[in-house]
């Protein structure tokens, strides 16, 4: 492991070396031969074929390109995002937290000086998930992450439900297990009492076993912010409330298997 992050970063200064040297981007590109794609973690691609592309598109296909080493260091067993997202350095909360994959801590911000960056270099924790998207990034490198070996945590973070899952919730009988083996069976599940919050979460409880008041909140996702209209007339979309939103979360999630 060190071998390769050491490989790595000699890699990129030398690559940085021979920049200072090019006058342009353009013929560093040139110099690797036509039709050369090279993206450094970090840095935007450098593409000779073709340099009249959208910026948007190149960007898109970079993200898609990346791979990330590290992410046999993410530890499972120390992910709990039921707490609230905000910052264990500052405090702050907002739409820009970060969860580390490494240890579970939650840190704002992704850009240099922020503590999600400084985190990351004095730890070496490198993969983190954005909290309120669901993306996944490596930092201090500050790339996304696609790998479908992510699935299971986007799972965890945002619970989603099908209309057929929705309609045949109530009769499921099958036992889950969780990330330590153990058994429970979805929908019936305890909340955590944080300092005499027994009687909001019983009533939390017994909300989220009303069924259409419950199916109604399983159809939404994380992503839905306004009320779908059904009025012909047009007429501002209602926002859905903080407070729903997270009634919403709280439920998908403990329907979640």
């Amino acid at each position: 492991f060190l071998n390769f992050y050491h490989h790595h970063h000699h890699h990129r200064d030398d690559r940085n070396r021979f920049l200072a040297n090019c006058p342009t981007q353009t013929q560093y590109a040139a110099h690797q031969g036509p039709g050369h794609f090279q993206a450094t973690r970090g840095t935007a691609p450098t593409i000779a074929k073709d340099m009249t592309e959208p910026t948007s598109k190149r960007r898109k296909t970079d993200a898609e390109a990346q791979e990330c080493p590290y992410l046999d260091t993410i530890n499972r067993t120390l992910l709990d995002f039921d707490f609230e997202p905000s910052c264990s350095v500052s405090l702050e909360s907002g739409p820009h937290v970060y969860g580390c994959l490494v240890c579970g801590k939650f840190f704002r911000g992704r850009g240099k000086q922020t503590p999600a960056y400084t985190h990351s270099v004095n730890e070496g924790h490198f993969v983190f998930v954005h909290l309120s998207r669901g993306t996944f990034h490596c930092l201090p490198d500050n790339y996304e992450i696609n790998d479908p070996s992510l699935a299971d945590i986007s799972a965890a973070l945002h619970p989603t439900f099908a209309k057929d899952e929705i309609a045949t919730i109530d009769a499921n009988k099958s036992l889950a297990r969780d990330i330590f083996g153990r058994r429970y069976l979805p929908g019936y599940v305890g909340l955590n009492n944080l300092h005499k919050t027994d009687y909001i979460n019983a009533t939390v409880q017994a909300l989220a076993h009303v069924p259409p008041l419950r199916n109604y909140f399983l159809s939404l996702t994380h992503r839905d912010t306004y009320l779908p209209s059904k009025s012909k007339k047009k007429k501002p979309p209602h926002r859905i409330s903080h407070l729903a939103m997270c009634f919403g979360e709280l439920v998908r999630k403990i329907w979640s298997e």
